[in-house]
């Protein structure tokens, strides 16, 4: 029989990929005892012991550190390269934002005990809820481009063409997702995500100017340039991005948390969003203190991922394309098995479709469908011939922040619907900063899209 895997642990890619993995894995009947038992040796354990105030870290930190996938390393790299430390102001504010969305949405599962889609089909309806799942399409089909592109990338690293490594890597995740033994596999890939966190040490190592980091985190700028504003929306979209807020409620659900002891998940969600964001931040500073004080203050355009590589130098030296290649190769390749998968499970799940990697096609034609698609469609789009691939991977970031204010709305109006939410609807402050986060990011992206499109039929609007 098909062992159901949960939409709250499908829905992101990087950091909960284990999650995703245990029901594909074969257990004994008495694992999860076995392995209670043994959690319970380890909390005795004297050196154990002064970890065990950060056990409430759960769904909240796991979404945020998902975005630092291959995705937000490019994107990151990118920002530190253009325009050195003068964006790190916006880190701070989406961080706050960041905060606010996850606290809402753990605060719904907590007092419906029900997800984020399920709330949608049955405030909106099935056309409400196919919209929602449309962006959560859309989007993971943008997020499954990326990784792919991110797999070539890091296959030209190692002077290795990309029409070899991309078909190999697509069929590759099919298999062992499907019909592999994916548990064994996953762990090298997170392991090789490991390689991302020599960031923050070259960071430190780079020597940066550390009074200008303070100064341009505090006192905010803003450039009117298509550029700038395409990076401003393209952070965001990598921070915040659709399937984070699905997976921190759904997970809440389905553990069975309510309010009476919800605090410690707001807690998680705070934490988390600190974390994860101070991680970016450590990225920018590395790319800021190397390729863009190399360009003399006049900002460098990222066009490969050699160049990217070129921030770890100060820790890693001439290995530093080595190491960065190991890095995005397994995020790229960790992100392409999840995320396909997990779309397919939510859409399924949603509409009640036959789901389950032990169906046959013609059992759960939806369920493959979608899966074999997404890896298809990705794998292809980054063969296609001198596509600029960290030039797609930021594009694909850029239009997650477009499609962000639309399931936005749909949060913002289940939080605030007292049927639903009876006293434990939003309070001015957080509607305050949702919705202004909601407004300013679709004035933005309006705006954005504006000086991309206007200026190529003749129409002059902001400079270049």
């Amino acid at each position: 029989m098909e062992q159901k895997i949960p939409v709250s642990v499908l829905t992101g890619p990087l950091g909960f990929a284990r999650r995703v993995a245990r029901p594909l894995i074969k257990r004994t009947p008495d694992f999860s005892q076995r392995l209670t038992q043994k959690f319970r040796q380890w909390r005795k354990s004297p050196f154990l012991r002064p970890f065990a105030a950060l056990s409430f870290l759960g769904p909240g930190l796991i979404a945020a550190n998902a975005g630092n996938d291959a995705g937000g390393i490019a994107t990151y790299a990118t920002v530190g390269a253009q325009y050195g430390y003068g964006l790190l102001w916006m880190l701070v504010v989406i961080t706050v934002c960041m905060a606010v969305v996850q606290e809402m949405c753990i605060r719904m599962g907590a007092a419906t005990g029900k997800g984020l889609s399920d709330l949608i089909r049955e405030r909106f309806g099935v056309r409400g809820a196919a919209f929602a799942m449309l962006t959560l399409l859309v989007a993971n089909l943008l997020i499954t481009i990326s990784e792919f592109a991110g797999i070539a990338a890091a296959s030209e690293l190692f002077g290795i063409s990309k029409y070899i490594t991309v078909p190999i890597a697509a069929v590759g995740v099919w298999f062992v997702t499907t019909r592999g033994s994916y548990g064994r596999v996953e762990k090298i890939f997170l392991a090789m995500t490991l390689a991302f966190l020599s960031y923050p040490i070259a960071a430190v190592l780079a020597k940066p100017d550390w009074g200008q980091v303070v100064t341009q985190t505090i006192i905010p700028s803003f450039h009117l340039t298509s550029t700038y504003l395409l990076l401003f929306v393209g952070t965001v979209g990598t921070t915040i991005t659709p399937y984070m807020q699905v997976y921190a409620q759904s997970s809440v659900a389905e553990k069975n948390i309510d309010m009476a002891h919800y605090g410690a998940e707001r807690a998680d969600a705070y934490v988390g969003a600190i974390f994860g964001d101070t991680i970016s931040a450590l990225i920018i500073i590395a790319t800021g203190a190397t390729i863009f004080v190399a360009s003399h203050g006049q900002g460098e355009v990222i066009s490969d991922a050699a160049q990217a590589a070129r921030a770890l130098e100060p820790f890693a030296g001439q290995y530093a394309f080595i190491l960065f290649a190991i890095g995005l190769l397994g995020a790229s390749l960790l992100a392409a098995a999840v995320v396909p998968l997990s779309t397919s499970y939510a859409i399924c799940e949603s509409f009640g479709f036959e789901r389950g990697v032990s169906f046959k096609f013609r059992e759960a034609p939806i369920f493959h469908g979608i899966y074999i698609g997404m890896l298809v469609i990705g794998a292809l789009v980054a063969l296609i011939p001198g596509l600029p691939l960290i030039q797609l991977i930021i594009v694909a970031q850029v239009i997650n922040g477009v499609l962000l204010p639309i399931l936005l709305v749909y949060i913002l109006l289940l939080v605030n619907d007292k049927r639903i939410m009876g006293k434990y609807v939003n309070g001015p402050i957080n509607n305050t900063i949702a919705y202004g986060t909601t407004v300013l990011l679709s004035i933005l992206s309006v705006w954005m899209i504006a000086s991309i499109v206007l200026p190529a039929i003749g129409i002059p609007f902001m400079q270049s």
